[in-house]
């Protein structure tokens, strides 16, 4: 980064610069808020080192946020049932959970303790369906949920900035899952900013009529829980996306992510947003707006799945907005770890019959070729940005997390392709990735299998 870059990171209208101490953690209190990726980039070298000033700076920036203390309990363990304490970290996240309260007010304290355990009643319905049998599972959750009377004022932690007005008792679906016992549940939610809400717990003067301006604003959301699940891996693959994202939109490229919110709460606990309006796929080679849109986002997501080796592609984890744009979900697979003890059965892509009949039905069609072209330029498009990528990704290597086996990071580097020049990497992209995957014979395999096992249909 050259002097001139550099400066607007130096320079804050928040702090008075009197004395700036020699350590680069002291910088911390006085630098500038940056991007995330230039965060990491700054300062990944020196998270591993715990002083004063990395604590203050943190209890700063995190006591009047509930999410960062869920995603500190999370990672204080190394086992889904708490019972294992991270030996490299626990100890000081707890030490830093319990002073960040310390600090809270005692309206703040009683915020945390009531959104805390509000979403702690909710998340433990999934572990009361874990042993039922599935035919009985539905009638149990909506008795389950039918206990719980929301708390005041508090939110999903997927929407920081909506409050919960109630609870739709019969929304309650356990959702399709062997092993697991997730459930979805939806509310009504007044839509505000993330001021508002704090406002609305931390001061007692102000009503729910003093912000709630419009019935507009009020809207059902619908929220996934788990309990028994990592989530965490979802998590950095979403923030991977959302980067992904920033990218494409930063040079004006018209491509289509949805990064969703999941928020890790506990230790093998998570709550996940629901993906709104979907549609049929039947529908789409009916609309020209929504035939492109779905090339669009194929193409994203295409280069997303092959970065990331996105695996467990069923259509059961892939959807479709009313407007045509596909939308992956579920990353539970990633890296490193696929179905079937991480055999890598699955193509670097999914490109099915049905999506090349979207796209016009053949690889010779203008819209299968716009797509190629949107899905080598996306790819290309990210690899300047490998430092950020990689960094992102080694924030986690510590965590245990079954999709980092000891070459995450190196065969990352080769996915990316810096070494080779831009027309090479598009080349070789193009023909052992994009084009070796189209109605690749282990894709319809796979789909089958899903079939046979889980009633997914292909």
């Amino acid at each position: 980064m050259d002097q001139s870059n550099a400066v607007q990171f130096f320079w804050s209208q928040h702090q008075t610069m009197t004395k700036i101490p020699q350590h680069i953690k002291s910088m911390l209190l006085i630098w500038d808020r940056c991007s995330v990726s230039h965060a990491l980039e700054f300062f990944s070298p020196q998270l591993h080192f715990v002083d004063i000033i990395t604590t203050q700076y943190a209890i700063s920036c995190f006591k009047t946020s509930p999410l960062f203390i869920w995603n500190m309990q999370t990672n204080a363990y190394t086992d889904e049932d708490s019972t294992i304490m991270d030996a490299q970290i626990g100890q000081t996240l707890h030490e830093l959970i319990e002073e960040i309260k310390a600090n809270f007010s005692e309206s703040s304290l009683r915020f945390y303790q009531r959104e805390f355990k509000f979403f702690d009643d909710i998340t433990k319905i999934s572990g009361i369906l874990k042993p039922l049998e599935k035919a009985v599972r539905k009638k149990k959750c909506q008795e389950e949920l039918q206990k719980i009377v929301p708390e005041h004022g508090a939110y999903l932690p997927t929407n920081p900035d909506s409050i919960i007005l109630n609870i739709d008792y019969t929304s309650g679906i356990p959702m399709q899952s062997a092993a697991k016992a997730p459930f979805l549940a939806r509310f009504n939610v007044f839509t505000c900013d993330t001021d508002s809400v704090e406002r609305f717990n931390i001061n007692n003067d102000i009503h729910l009529s003093n912000i709630m301006t419009s019935d507009d604003a009020v809207r059902l959301k619908g929220a996934i829980f788990k309990v028994g699940d990592d989530v965490r891996q979802d998590v950095l693959a979403l923030q991977l996306i959302s980067f992904f994202k920033k990218v494409f939109s930063k040079i004006g490229m018209n491509l289509f992510l949805y990064p969703y919110k999941v928020v890790a709460t506990s230790p093998g606990c998570g709550v996940i947003e629901c993906v709104e309006r979907a549609k049929s796929r039947d529908q789409l080679g009916k609309q020209t707006d929504a035939r492109e849109n779905f090339t669009n986002s194929l193409a994203a997501y295409s280069v997303v799945s092959f970065l990331l080796q996105v695996k467990d592609r069923h259509n059961g984890n892939i959807m479709i907005d009313e407007d045509g744009h596909i939308i992956h979900i579920d990353f539970g697979f990633l890296f490193e770890s696929s179905p079937g003890g991480n055999i890598n059965f699955e193509p670097h892509m999914k490109i099915t019959q049905e999506m090349l009949d979207i796209l016009g039905g053949s690889v010779e069609s203008p819209y299968f070729k716009t797509f190629v072209s949107q899905t080598i330029k996306a790819y290309l498009a990210l690899r300047p940005y490998e430092k950020e990528i990689v960094n992102t990704v080694a924030l986690m290597l510590g965590s245990n997390l079954p999709c980092f086996r000891g070459e995450t990071l190196r065969q990352l580097k080769l996915r990316l392709g810096n070494i080779y020049g831009e027309k090479e990497a598009a080349d070789k992209f193009n023909t052992n990735v994009i084009q070796a995957s189209v109605l690749n014979v282990r894709t319809v395999l796979y789909d089958l299998i899903q079939k046979a096992q889980n009633e997914i249909p292909c």
